[in-house]
């Protein structure tokens, strides 16, 4: 995984209620040093597109031609002009940013509530959860015979359970779509940030020593090949970790530092987005953004790497 992409990761959970459970692989960081770096790199736009819009979204302007996605586009920029001024400031592009984040949360949280709420009674108890995530595995522990899945399996249920309990505000071991959605994004709540924290280190602390070196910190951005040299964005990392991350200088980030990390306390996710829009868009340099100058700069806002910015939906297919 390279930086870029680890700092874009985000919690997911993947089921199989009738099939075989799927491990989650789970990270939050919002790291402002990472996310500069990205943008630096020239590799924001996938990152800008998924940030304004949401991700669901996203995906639907990804199979739009420019011309349908700068319709499309004009359109939102009405609905964030929340004072129909003809101006957008950075106050309501990161307004809307909130918005497309947690309009993801919770329609992600509606696809998956039916595939979890097995007697259909509008809550989720434990038991319904562990039956739709495990219940094949535990049924079925002998076609597990690969190391790492029962590994895998044996180490998330109790990690499960126990974030569970931490959404269960009154105790009664049932979910409702409020404390499910805490269970399954829980980088958005408040509550939820001392769970977020040490699962990271979990993930990251492969010697178990409850601090994550400097090594393990590289580990989970870069595979080393046998004998092959460190890109120098690894290098940088290594600068990053000593200079940054091991606050107090003793090789190693405890709970405190990882938190620091992971959730700095005076960055605003949403606000640098949109700092970051405004300052590429803003051609007259007065803070504030026309329809205009965004529909100039709209493959900042809803292009995707994928479709190469949507040219290659104007092509047939023998062109790609």
């Amino acid at each position: 995984m390279d930086v870029f992409s680890c700092a874009l990761a985000v919690l997911l959970c993947t089921i199989v209620v009738s099939g075989k459970p799927m491990v989650r692989k789970e990270r939050v960081i919002h790291d402002p040093e990472t996310m500069r770096q990205a943008h630096e790199d020239n590799k924001s736009f996938q990152f800008d597109h998924e940030a304004f819009l949401g991700k669901d979204e996203a995906k639907t302007f990804d199979q739009l031609t420019p011309e349908e996605s700068k319709d499309r586009l004009s359109k939102i920029v009405d609905r964030i002009d929340l004072d129909a001024d003809g101006l957008i400031t950075t106050t309501e592009l990161k307004a809307w940013i909130k918005r497309a984040q947690k309009r993801y949360v919770y329609e992600n949280v509606a696809k998956v509530w039916a595939d979890y709420d097995l007697n259909k009674d509008n809550r989720i108890s434990w038991d319904e959860y562990k039956q739709a995530t495990y219940g094949y595995y535990l049924a079925n522990p002998e076609e597990f015979q690969d190391a790492s899945d029962q590994f895998n399996f044996k180490k998330m249920l109790p990690r499960d359970e126990r974030r569970f309990k931490t959404v269960d505000l009154n105790n009664d071991n049932v979910a409702d779509k409020e404390e499910f959605t805490a269970f399954l994004h829980p980088e958005e709540f408040d509550h939820m940030k001392d769970i977020v924290v040490l699962e990271t280190l979990e993930d990251i602390d492969k010697n178990g020593d409850g601090h994550v070196d400097e090594d393990e910190y590289i580990a989970d951005m870069f595979a080393h090949e046998e004998g092959g040299p460190e890109p120098d964005w690894v290098k940088t990392e290594r600068e990053q970790f000593s200079d940054f991350r091991d606050l107090n200088k003793d090789g190693k980030m405890d709970l405190d530092e990882i938190r620091h990390w992971i959730m700095p306390q005076d960055y605003d996710h949403a606000l640098a987005e949109a700092r970051h829009l405004v300052h590429e868009s803003d051609q007259d340099k007065d803070q504030m953004l026309t329809r205009e100058e965004i529909l100039e700069n709209w493959n900042m806002f809803v292009g995707s790497q994928a479709t190469n910015y949507g040219e290659d939906l104007t092509r047939n297919h023998d062109e790609l």
